[in-house]
Order: C-alpha cells, then sequence, then structure tokens
C-alpha cells in the first residue's frame, strides 16, 4: 500500500523539491479557479478596449443631441416665436390661444392661404440680430475690463463688470431688435416683403430720433432701453440660477441613483456624463425663463410694435389681416391698459404656442438621442472574440488522493 502511495506521488510529482515548495505555499487554489482566473485577464484588454468604444460612443451622442438642442433652439423654434408674437401683440383679440390645440386650425389657415412659408418671416433679420448682440458683447470685453462670461465663484467685482456688460450691449442692440421683431409679426400677404439689410435701416433709424419716429405714435428709443435692458437682464440672471441649481441637482441625483446600486460610473468626471446633464439644464433653464418672464414679454413687444403701423396676421381666424394701433405711454400705462381690457390671461395671450415649442425641442432631443444610439450601436457592434482553447493540461491536484491531498493543504 505505501508503495502505490510512493508511486501515485512519482507520477504526480516530479521532485522532493517540488513537494516541498507545494507544502509550503500558504494558498492552494482549485483548477475551477485557475481556469476562472484565466478566462478574466485573457479577456481584460477586450473588455478595456471595449470600455473605451463606449465612452468615445456615448461621447459623440451628447455632442450630436446638444447640437440638434442648438438647432431647434436657434431655428426650429421661430415659426412657434411667429405664433406666440402674432398673439401677443393683438390687444383686441377675441381668442387668446392658450393651449396648443386651438393653434392648430389657425395654423392649417395660414398655410392654407399664404403658403407654407409664412411663419418663417424674419428669420434673416432674427440672425442677424443675435450676431450682433454677439459681437457687441465681444468687442466691448475686448476693450474693457468686463468680462464676457463669469462663474460661480467669480468676484463681485468681476459679476457687477459682467452685468454692466450685458446693460451695454442690450441697449445698443434695442433698435436693432425691435426693427426686427416688425419684420416677425407683419403679414406678407398685406405688407412689402423687407430685404436682408433693412433691419439695419430700421434699426439706425430708430437710434438716431431720440424723441421718436416720423410715423406718429412710435415711442422713443429711451423709452423702449429701459424696459427691454430690465427684461433681458432678469431674464438672463434667473436662466443663469435656474442653469446652475438645476446641473447641481441633476449631478447629484445621477450620482446617488448609482450609489445606491453599488456602482458608481469611473466616467461620471468626464465630459460625457456633464455635457448630458448640461444640455437638460439648460432646457430646464430656458423653459422656466420664458414662463416666468411671458408676462412682460407680452409688454415690450406692444411697446415695440407701436407706431410702426404694421399689418398682422388675424389670429382669430387665419383668414385676414388687421392693423395695430395703440398709444401707450410706457411699461405701465401697457400694463395697466392690458389687465383693464383684457383681464390677466391677456398677458398670457400665445402661450400654446410656448408650449409647441418645447413639446417639439423636448421631443427632437429624444429622437435624435434614440437615433444616435441606434446608429452608434450598429457602427460599433461588439466583435465576437475568438474562443480560448480547450485546456487539455491534467489537473494537477484534482488527481492526487485524499492522502496526498491533506498532506499537501497546510
Amino acid at each position: 500500500m505505501a508503495g502505490q502511495n510512493n508511486l501515485d506521488l512519482d507520477l504526480d510529482l516530479d521532485s522532493d523539491d517540488e513537494l516541498g515548495h507545494l507544502k509550503a505555499s500558504k494558498r492552494q487554489i482549485s483548477h475551477e479557479e485557475f481556469m476562472r482566473n484565466r478566462d478574466i485577464m485573457a479577456n481584460f484588454p477586450n473588455r478595456f478596449y471595449q470600455t473605451q468604444e463606449e465612452i468615445i460612443l456615448k461621447r459623440r451622442i451628447g455632442s450630436g443631441v446638444a447640437f440638434v438642442s442648438l438647432v431647434a433652439e436657434n431655428l426650429l423654434s421661430h415659426p412657434f416665436q411667429v405664433l406666440r408674437r402674432q398673439c401677443q401683440v393683438h390687444h383686441t383679440s377675441q381668442r387668446y390661444h392658450l393651449l396648443p390645440f386651438t393653434l392648430i386650425p389657425t395654423v392649417y389657415r395660414l398655410h392654407q392661404h399664404q403658403g407654407l412659408t409664412t411663419l418663417w418671416k424674419g428669420l434673416g433679420s432674427v440672425l442677424l440680430v443675435r450676431g450682433i448682440s454677439i459681437g457687441v458683447e465681444d468687442l466691448i470685453s475686448k476693450i474693457t475690463p468686463w468680462p464676457k462670461e463669469i462663474r460661480w465663484h467669480s468676484s463681485l467685482k468681476h459679476f457687477f463688470q459682467h452685468t454692466l456688460l450685458k446693460c451695454v450691449s442690450l441697449a445698443i442692440v434695442t433698435p436693432f431688435y425691435s426693427a426686427s421683431f416688425v419684420e416677425t409679426v407683419q403679414s406678407e400677404i398685406a405688407s412689402e416683403k423687407p430685404g436682408i439689410l433693412d433691419v439695419f435701416k430700421e434699426g439706425f433709424m430708430r437710434l438716431f430720433n431720440w424723441n421718436g419716429g416720423a410715423k406718429g405714435r412710435m415711442l422713443p428709443i429711451w423709452v423702449l432701453i429701459v424696459p427691454t435692458i430690465t427684461l433681458g437682464l432678469s431674464k438672463y440672471l434667473f436662466t443663469m440660477m435656474v442653469k446652475g441649481a438645476s446641473a447641481r441637482l441633476l449631478h447629484s441625483r445621477f450620482k446617488n441613483k448609482h450609489e445606491a446600486n453599488g456602482a458608481l460610473p469611473k466616467d461620471i468626471s468626464h465630459s460625457v456624463v456633464l455635457q448630458d446633464l448640461d444640455t437638460t439644464a439648460s432646457l430646464i433653464a430656458n423653459i422656466a425663463s420664458d414662463v416666468a418672464f411671458y408676462p412682460c414679454e407680452t409688454i415690450i413687444h406692444r411697446l415695440y410694435l407701436q407706431g410702426t403701423r404694421t399689418i398682422v396676421d388675424n389670429l382669430d381666424s387665419g383668414r385676414s389681416v388687421l392693423p395695430i394701433l395703440t398709444n401707450f405711454a410706457g411699461a405701465m400705462d401697457c400694463y395697466e391698459s392690458c389687465v383693464a381690457s383684457e383681464g390677466t390671461l391677456g398677458l398670457y395671450k400665445g402661450f400654446g404656442a410656448l408650449i409647441m415649442q418645447y413639446a417639439v425641442h423636448v421631443a427632437l432631443i429624444q429622437f435624435s438621442r434614440f437615433l444616435l444610439t441606434e446608429l452608434g450601436s450598429l457602427i460599433h457592434k461588439p466583435k465576437k472574440q475568438p474562443p480560448l482553447p480547450t485546456d487539455i493540461s491534467p489537473a494537477a491536484l484534482s488527481n492526487l488522493s485524499a492522502t496526498h491531498r491533506s498532506y499537501l493543504l497546510p
């Protein structure tokens, strides 16, 4: 019996030195554990590269969604802005269009009588004015010490300088913005189509006529500058605060959600997650500011149009046009007249167009995210890994007898 045991030991161990090495080891792993660890180490490079590809794919998807959101904010929202502006300036309208459903038949009749481009009027002038605003801010920030951007950790001095920069920029752009506004609300079938550079002509005419224009009841530019700066600066600061608070809340929620599941993504500090959260926070801030300052926007828009003899589309029916004739002395007079004759809801005329605008905006973001994710998954399909070679080596420990295993283990 002892000879048989010695024979088995000679088959599994080549020498006494190897036997002594196995006895001195503090831990012996089983054959199954060895094979499992070998598989993990073999797949480690593939998993690493797959993770890198997923991060790059997510970053590209986030950039695509941010681009779609930017296009929707600056281009695709224009028809809805035209609708709501025409509703805001129509002080004698019978239908307030507080919900989007009432606007659908009106839009259908407008397209039926005036064509598909009727809601895209004034787009060129709107983009030009936005470019002027960006250029003016950039020029002022270069010739003055006023910062163009601020952060949460910026000093109080930089904050006031940045605020002053915004005020001066809004004051300079106000004449051109009011001229552009007229182009977006005037009816194309009852008015001469403006040229692409007419916004500069009308803007300079308003800029140099400080005592009012030659068109009767047109308000002087200094009357328009004060409420324009007040509204623009208030919306900007409100949007910035809501965006910062939303970004912090979304980031904290995202972190807590994954920590509750026991795993925090390694790329949380990368731009992949931050870019997606920033897009969502910007959208929330824009919606909140447009809703909060909608009544103020109605008042400012009516002041812009006064005295311009503009003919707009009648959105009560969608089939006719009408002139806008008002005689407000200023912002407070406009507010009091609106509340007295139209009620408080008169300040929210055309609010349904705003609902439609952001409903389409959110739908485009969700659709683009879904589409880009599906396209990315099709383009970056995970490659099939070749099968690992079958292990044909004898099990080192499983073939040993019970006596030898008890002798080898510490």
